[in-house]
């Protein structure tokens, strides 16, 4: 068996390094110097070098330490902090702290604070507890991001802002008076006319009909179900409004501070409300935080899905992991401690899936407040510590891949991804509980992870082009456009795979004249007549020995063909699995929850490549250079792992002739002068 690297992905010129200022891959995380005596700060930088830390975030909750009272600021902490860390070569990522206000700007502002859907003002005795429309807050932050870009641009450590923290991560909506009348100025940049707006929300139903724009309020609690498309066009809105206050702040950077670049941390994909698409059109810089799914088995699936849906968001460029753990994770459920060699794991795969840095919240531990129990890599126990020897086993490492900064990701497939898809389809009252956009995105994904093969993650209207099979695993709401944009792909040679309660509803979720599946009707060749969605713990049976959960459809032959049929349920003798001829390429589709065993196989006979003889829990990502490609195997499994392969291994040093062999747990990366691998 060979790994053949795919020729639509043929390695441009080496992209210049995201930071330019760093020499190598990033690493560190972020530095809260604030939280401890100024003794301590010369221990950390000491020990910062002696694990290799190159870069780490300052600032990012000090506001009420730089700016104690309004208008009187405390810089001196921070010079002398920076200074400290810049003399021991360590560069700064500095954050504008507007994540978390200071107490004297409520108190000053009490009209700030965020109001909940149910009408409740929430306190403050956290962070991101403001209305991102208040335009007192816009003010304060505007005023503290001012006077930190004046004083530190041109300072040499500088080598990134990064812009808040975590946007809506925490509160991600506002209903407050103030969000309501921002709420209104928005929609009336979206509809010309309020008439418009009638029509796109289907206003007739339960006469909601507007005669007035003062009459549209946020879609608080009610006493039923508010309508779906009002509620849909918030999202939209609270997703731009946090983004407009990223747009001010990194504004007065780049005027203060042209030559460095600007970011914020996103949260791909755990933060449902951002639409990261539209969000990264304006950063200079992508960067990501995540944070393992301690208690599932797999995650580092879910862990690659990230990285992979972080670099398509970067439109296939590097990225930085600005913020993940050493170990547990102290606001999940059960604070699971990640096992030996899992958190070097955990960092190649980011880096093998495009990322340029490996950062982690946090240096130090906290000894006080809400995160103390989370790991850090300077923990509790110290320099005595598992945690500790790793994260300077993989400080010394790191170095041996700077070689990969610049270089592509080779996809082996197109999956399509849609954050306002994700919104509808999870607002209230759909035909099943059970209906999960994370829960399809992430089967389809593990489908193609063990077959060691790497996606990227498409919006429906983009560039389909480059990918031989593109899978849709959950497109609930679809625009003509993307209707269009699916169909032309297909008519052109693809091979497309549409999962079941896609094509059902346009952008203001109206659902497509005709019939289902709506939009995508013609392209797939088939007729929904209708949704039958099954029981709790309920199961079907196909033929050919295949099962299906959770939803069925009486699906109707239109030109496609049945490949598998219904053998029992409220489907039974139905088609559940159809292929349709269009135009040079074929669609398929699924019309039920299928095993994920099942699932693989529907998916190989549509043309999901195979990798056999590979072990289950070996990933497998290849990257591109000018003159190299280079293979990145790490093994998740207990057993030793081999593969073919020739060329000189990064880690060890060591050259392969033939078979790589990837020991359990371990990591290894194959770099080679040939196009196969």
């Amino acid at each position: 068996m060979s790994i053949v690297v795919p020729v639509h992905s043929e390695p441009a010129d080496r992209a210049e390094p995201l930071l330019p200022r760093l020499t190598g891959m990033g690493y560190g995380g972020d530095y809260n110097p604030e939280q401890w005596p100024e003794q301590t700060w010369y221990e950390d930088v000491r020990l910062m070098r002696e694990a290799g830390v190159n870069l780490v975030s300052v600032g990012i909750f000090a506001w009420a330490m730089l700016e104690p009272s309004p208008g009187r600021y405390e810089f001196g902490w921070l010079d002398r902090v920076i200074e400290l860390l810049h003399d021991a070569d360590i560069a700064v990522d500095l954050a504008t702290p507007t994540a978390a206000p200071p107490p004297w700007f409520f108190r000053r502002h009490p009209e700030a604070r965020l109001v909940d859907r149910d009408g409740r003002v929430l306190g403050v005795g956290g962070r991101q507890a403001f209305c991102p429309s208040s335009a007192a807050y816009r003010a304060a932050a505007a005023s503290i991001t001012e006077q930190l870009a004046t004083r530190y641009a041109g300072h040499p450590a500088l080598t990134l802002w990064h812009s808040h923290n975590e946007y809506a991560g925490v509160n991600a909506h506002c209903y407050c008076e103030t969000s309501a009348e921002a709420f209104r100025a928005w929609l009336r940049e979206r509809y010309p006319h309020l008439d418009d707006l009638n029509d796109a929300w289907g206003t007739s139903f339960w006469a909601q009909r507007y005669g007035e724009w003062a009459e549209i309020e946020p879609p608080s609690r009610a006493p039923t179900v508010v309508n779906p498309a009002q509620q849909l066009d918030f999202l939209r809105f609270s997703s731009d409004e946090h983004l407009t206050n990223f747009v001010a702040e990194r504004t007065i950077l780049r005027r203060l501070s042209p030559e460095v670049p600007v970011t914020t941390n996103f949260m791909i994909p755990n933060c449902k409300w951002i639409d990261y698409r539209r969000w990264a059109k304006e950063v200079d810089v992508v960067s990501n935080d995540h944070y393992l799914q301690s208690e599932r088995v797999d995650n580092h699936i879910e862990l690659a899905l990230s990285a992979d849906l972080t670099r398509s968001v970067a439109d296939g460029r590097g990225w930085l992991l600005m913020e993940h753990s050493t170990s547990a994770v102290n606001w999940q459920p059960r604070n699971l401690a990640k096992r030996p060699g899992e958190l070097r794991r955990n960092s190649m795969s980011h880096l093998a899936r495009g990322a340029e840095s490996a950062l982690f919240f946090q240096w130090r531990a906290s000894r006080f407040g809400a995160e103390k129990f989370h790991s850090a890599m300077l923990p509790h126990g110290g320099t005595e510590t598992r945690v500790w020897r790793e994260v300077r086993a993989l400080g010394a490492e790191l170095p041996k891949l700077d070689e990969l900064r610049g270089t592509q990701v080779a996809p082996d497939v197109g999956i399509v991804w849609d954050w306002p898809s994700w919104w509808a389809l999870e607002l209230e009252w759909r035909p099943s509980v059970d209906l999960s956009y994370l829960e399809r995105m992430t089967a389809f994904y593990e489908a193609t992870w063990r077959e060691h093969l790497t996606a990227d993650f498409i919006h429906p209207e983009g560039d389909l082009s480059k990918y031989p099979l593109l899978l849709v695993p959950s497109l609930y709401l679809t625009t003509p456009a993307a209707a269009a944009n699916l169909a032309s792909y297909v008519r052109r040679g693809g091979t497309l795979v549409v999962s079941y309660f896609s094509g059902i509803v346009d952008e203001n979720d109206t659902v497509h004249p005709g019939g289902h599946p709506g939009a995508l009707r013609d392209l797939l060749g088939v007729t929904v007549e209708e949704f039958l969605p099954l029981r709790e713990g309920e199961r079907v049976a196909l033929d050919g020995g295949s099962s299906g959960d959770v939803w069925t459809e009486r699906v109707v032959l239109d030109g496609a063909e049945a490949v598998r049929h219904y053998l029992d349920g409220p489907a039974a003798g139905g088609p559940a699995v159809t292929r349709h001829s269009f135009g040079n390429g074929t669609a398929w589709y699924i019309s039920t929850r299928l095993a994920s065993d099942d699932l693989r196989d529907v998916l190989r006979e549509a043309g999901l490549p195979r990798r056999d003889g590979l072990p289950a829990d070996l990933e497998v990502v290849r990257r591109l250079g000018p003159a190299h490609a280079y293979l990145v195997a790490i093994n998740h499994g207990d057993r030793d792992a081999s593969l073919p392969g020739d060329g000189d291994e990064l880690l060890t040093g060591r050259s392969c002739v033939g078979e790589l062999v990837v020991p359990a747990g371990e990591v290894r990366v194959l770099r080679s002068q040939q196009r196969t691998m």
